[in-house]
């Protein structure tokens, strides 16, 4: 008996018990489709957090003051916030970034650009509306290079803007009652300034950038302190070894020690890859969740292939008296319980999909389905398959032609 006729019998078998053969493949759709709409679901979140760190740079280091002890964020940014999931402790005196740091941040051999920050919060006045809006201090030659920029009109600032400023979108066009355009006059804590560039959508919508000279007369910080020093590596591929010898450096010149530490240095880098690590940790733990169904739908297969077998028994002995051998009766049940596989695994797939689409419609989660992931699911379910028919195929091979022509 050729393999094409062992397939046609195989599907023949399956269509003529179309019943069972909905139940026994249930489970296994059931396990691929968890399974494609879990990993489909923590890949986009993956890929959509890899996009939105990406926009601040992934070789960028930012320096705060501020340090971390027993767990716990020690001092603040002024006009910010502190680091994730970190609570502020009370403390008498706020650290603080200076010139000095600043010397020393430079004079890294990987720093490429320095942009100095002082940030905080300020009344914006427009046309005698008010509101109050994020103010970023910025060096007008290098921020450029460590935030995330892009204008919709306007031009970026000068290293002589005293009284420019750039504006975020939502800021210009849906914060006050009339719009606010290139040229327009507005006032920060009583101090007026021209509006010189406006930001993309989705670009820091509620900021305002200014020279960080400028800042000073808006803001509450001593001049030549900062709320932050950004940097632009040259060699991203040695970023923790970059900041780890800021670190070193840094404590050295503040004279503190891991334990007593008053500055933090971290990169958007870093912090990705702790939640890519985080994330897949929880992918492999849904995942083993999603493989009980397909264990299950792995016993049910091999349940029914049992089934089919006591049901074949005189069918299986009248083709070994024809002259069918032992192989030829093994492939054509392992053929059987592949095809089941195959069949679940390619309606799993498509049910994972339609998962992950609603999924994505009502709780507006990012979904990632490739090629690679529904060709994997793909074989392995009609894997499972195959495994499952291998024990009952075994036992219809073995079976004496006489004894299954006496079966009733």
């Amino acid at each position: 008996m050729k393999l094409k006729d062992s397939f046609r019998l195989s599907m023949n078998n399956i269509l003529h018990r179309r019943l069972r053969a909905w139940l026994t493949l249930l489970g296994i759709i059931i396990g691929v489709g968890a399974l494609v709409s879990i990993i489909s679901i923590t890949e986009g979140a993956n890929a959509s957090l890899q996009e939105n760190l990406s926009s601040f740079g992934s070789d960028v280091i930012t320096v705060n003051p501020g340090g971390f002890r027993a767990g716990i964020f020690v001092g603040g940014f002024r006009g910010g916030a502190p680091a994730f999931n970190q609570q502020p402790a009370s403390s008498t005196e706020e650290p603080e970034l200076g010139k000095l740091d600043l010397i020393i941040i430079r004079g890294h051999p990987n720093v490429e650009y320095v942009n100095e920050t002082v940030s905080g919060r300020g009344e914006f006045v427009f046309l005698s509306e008010k509101s109050s809006v994020n103010i970023q201090g910025v060096n007008p030659s290098t921020f450029v290079y460590t935030d995330n920029v892009e204008l919709q009109a306007g031009r970026l600032l000068g290293a002589s803007d005293s009284g420019a400023i750039i504006i975020g979108h939502r800021l210009a066009n849906e914060t006050f009652r009339q719009p606010i355009t290139l040229g327009r006059r507005v006032t920060i804590e009583g101090q007026p300034f021209t509006i010189a560039g406006i930001l993309a959508e989705g670009v820091n919508d509620s900021a305002v950038y200014m020279n960080f000279e400028s800042a000073y007369d808006v803001v509450d910080m001593n001049r030549g302190t900062f709320s932050a020093v950004k940097t632009k590596v040259k060699n991203p591929e040695i970023m923790q070894q970059t900041m780890d010898e800021l670190t070193n450096s840094l404590r050295v010149s503040r004279k503190v020690s891991e334990r007593d530490q008053d500055f933090s240095v971290s990169s958007p880098l870093a912090f990705q890859e702790q939640i890519s690590n985080t994330l897949g940790t929880l992918t492999l733990f849904l995942g083993a969740i999603a493989a009980v169904s397909l264990v299950v739908g792995a016993v049910g297969i091999a349940n029914s292939m049992f089934t089919s077998v006591l049901e074949k028994t005189r069918e299986i002995g009248i083709m070994k008296a024809l002259g069918s051998t032992d192989r030829e009766i093994l492939e054509l049940f392992v053929i059987e319980s592949a095809l089941f596989g195959l069949s679940g695994g390619t309606i799993g797939v498509g049910f994972g999909i339609a998962v992950s689409l609603i999924l994505s419609a009502l709780a507006g989660l990012n979904t990632l389905v490739t090629p690679q992931l529904m060709a994997i699911a793909i074989v392995l379910s009609t894997a499972i398959g195959l495994v499952s028919g291998i024990m009952p195929a075994r036992a219809a091979s073995k079976l004496r032609p006489i004894e299954a022509l006496r079966y009733e």
